[in-house]
């Protein structure tokens, strides 16, 4: 074993167990995995030091460039959140599909260039910070920059998640304003694809919002972030799983920051602060869209909602597997 500070400290994972359980309920349509995958605090756990060493240290060239197989080695489906900050190339896309097994699953950002009404005052928008953006829901700009690039490894494509940064007065007066927008954007689209909708705005989560996703075969992406309801409560909603699949993202517990979540649990190998009700209710989301037959079910774990994706993903197996009083092999 390695001295990599990284590794210090690090909460144990059972990688051949979780291997073993992840890939048993993919054959179930229950795909797990993570946002993201190149983070060193894994390494010892999840990724083996030595493989990425050169000259006897770590490459962190050679790790960012190839972890990605070690990673698909073990979980089933990965949340590509690269693809939210520039539209993806074709050589970008083969890239990653020629480092995952057959039944992969990449599910992806969609760039922001689609999704954002205003660029904010950030130095990566340059001199567009705190313009208009034009191409905001342009169904032909999306169509040709990010659907084209995908076409070639649409097999390894999972869900494409549009996430709608909070709108203010400013951008939208009331909800039913972005629904109608939403509405004319998801018309223009080609109906081939899974596409997910994650909203920051609580107010909008309004019968119109899921019956728009309803008449598109689209879905609400249930999603734990500081100012959204929390999943339990998004559980509860009429209409709340209105397409054939169910996506689902723990980024962060309500009422945390981003900032905050990020210097308190960086480098992301230990449990920090764990998050019981926010379990609960993401195997409660699972087994719910089990029951209704809605599949795949898809969950991605962030490393700020409780300060390590990989101990949070082993936590909700066995969870899972406890209430549904069966083992993960024998769910149907």
């Amino acid at each position: 074993m390695n001295s990599d500070p990284a590794t210090q400290g690090q909460t144990a994972i059972d990688r051949h167990w979780l291997q073993t359980q992840v890939a048993t309920l993919a054959s179930q349509g229950v795909y797990m995995g993570t946002s993201s995958w190149k983070y060193a605090g894994w390494i010892g756990s999840l990724y083996s030091h030595d493989r990425y060493e050169h000259r006897g240290k770590l490459s962190n060239a050679r790790f960012e460039r190839e972890c990605l197989e070690e990673y698909a080695s073990v979980f089933s489906t990965v949340c590509v959140d690269a693809a939210y900050y520039t539209f993806p190339t074709e050589k970008y896309l083969a890239g990653l599909a020629a480092q995952v097994p057959e039944g992969f699953l990449f599910t992806f950002k969609v760039t922001d260039e689609i999704t954002i009404r205003h660029f904010p005052k950030l130095p990566r928008f340059g001199p567009r910070a705190g313009t208009d953006n034009e191409s905001f829901l342009n169904a032909e700009l999306f169509i040709e920059r990010f659907l084209k690039p995908l076409e070639g490894i649409r097999p390894k494509v999972g869900v494409l998640m549009f996430e709608f940064s909070r709108f203010y007065p400013s951008d939208f007066g009331r909800g039913r304003d972005f629904v109608a927008a939403l509405d004319r954007f998801l018309c223009g689209l080609p109906k081939t694809w899974r596409y997910g909708v994650e909203i920051r705005n609580k107010t909008f989560l309004q019968p119109e919002y899921f019956h728009c996703l309803e008449a598109h075969g689209v879905a609400h992406v249930f999603n734990s972030w500081e100012s959204m309801p929390s999943l339990e409560d998004q559980l509860q909603l009429p209409g709340n799983m209105p397409a054939s699949f169910v996506p689902a993202r723990l980024l962060l517990k309500p009422g945390r920051d981003y900032e905050t979540a990020v210097k308190t649990f960086e480098p992301y190998n230990q449990l920090r602060d764990e998050y019981p009700e926010g379990r609960r209710a993401a195997v409660g989301i699972i087994l719910e869209a089990l029951k209704r037959g809605r599949k795949p079910a898809l969950v991605y774990v962030n490393n700020r909602f409780e300060g390590y994706a990989l101990a949070t993903i082993a936590s909700l197996i066995r969870e899972f597997e406890q209430r549904s009083q069966a083992p993960v092999g024998e769910i149907t």
